[in-house]
C-alpha cells in the first residue's frame, strides 16, 4: 500500500507548499548571502545539482549550494571529499545552509520538507525490498534520521529510522521533526560521519 496517498498526500503537499513559500521569504537574505559566498570562494557554478530518486523512485534534480571544489589528482580523478571541501563549504554544511535551495524543490513538488533524504540514483538497485519502502513517501529536506544521528549513523540505522517514519507518518510528526531539526542545526549535531567528511558510499544491504 502506497503511503501518503489520496487525501493524506494533498494535505501534506498543501502544508509543504505554504511552509516553503513562507520559508523562502524569511531566508531570502541567507539565500543571497550563500550565493555570493560560494561565487566568491569557488566561482561558478554556485549550485550543486544532481539527479536523485523521489517518491516511487521517480528521478528529479535536487539543488544545493556547492560546498566542494573540483580539484583532481595526478590520475585525473576527483580528490576525496574531505580534500575538496572548502572553508565556505564546511560552514554551509555545519549550519545546514547548503540545503536551503531545496525549498525550490519543495515548491515544485519534487520534495517535502520532511521525509527520507533523497540519495543517489545508483543506490536504487542496492536496497533490500524493505529498504526500498523509503520511496513510498516524498523525500525530504530533513527527516527522522536527521534528528536522530544524521551522518553519525550507519546506513542500516539510517534506513530503519526512515522506515519508522514511513510507517508512522502524520502531519503532527512532521511539525515535531521540523522543530527538532531547528534545535539540531543550532547545536550543529551529526554533520559528519566517522572518518568521512560526508557519508561513505552505500554498497548494498548485507
Amino acid at each position: 500500500m502506497m503511503r501518503q496517498s489520496g487525501f493524506q498526500y494533498w494535505i501534506k503537499r498543501a502544508f509543504d507548499w505554504l511552509a516553503a513559500c513562507i520559508g523562502i521569504i524569511l531566508v531570502s537574505p541567507l539565500l543571497l548571502a550563500g550565493m555570493i559566498a560560494v561565487r566568491i570562494s569557488m566561482g561558478r557554478p554556485v549550485f550543486f545539482r544532481q539527479l536523485r530518486p523521489g517518491r516511487r523512485g521517480r528521478p528529479f534534480t535536487v539543488s544545493k549550494f556547492r560546498t566542494m571544489n573540483a580539484k583532481r589528482g595526478a590520475d585525473g580523478e576527483l580528490l576525496p571529499d574531505d580534500e575538496r571541501l572548502t572553508k565556505t563549504g564546511k560552514f554551509l554544511r555545519s549550519t545546514s545552509l547548503d540545503e536551503l535551495p531545496q525549498l525550490i524543490n519543495v515548491l515544485r513538488g519534487d520534495m517535502s520538507l520532511v521525509g527520507p533524504r533523497p540519495l543517489r540514483m545508483e543506490y536504487l538497485d542496492r536496497y533490500s525490498p524493505r529498504q526500498s519502502m523509503r520511496h513510498d513517501v516524498m523525500p525530504g529536506i530533513t527527516g527522522w534520521a536527521q534528528i536522530n544521528g544524521r551522518n553519525t549513523l550507519t546506513w542500516e540505522e539510517k534506513f530503519e529510522l526512515d522506515l519508522w517514519y514511513v510507517d508512522n507518518w502524520s502531519l503532527w510528526l512532521d511539525v515535531r521533526i521540523l522543530a527538532l531539526t531547528f534545535l539540531s542545526v543550532l547545536k550543529r549535531e551529526g554533520i559528519s560521519s566517522k572518518d568521512h567528511a560526508t557519508m561513505p558510499e552505500f554498497k548494498g544491504y548485507s
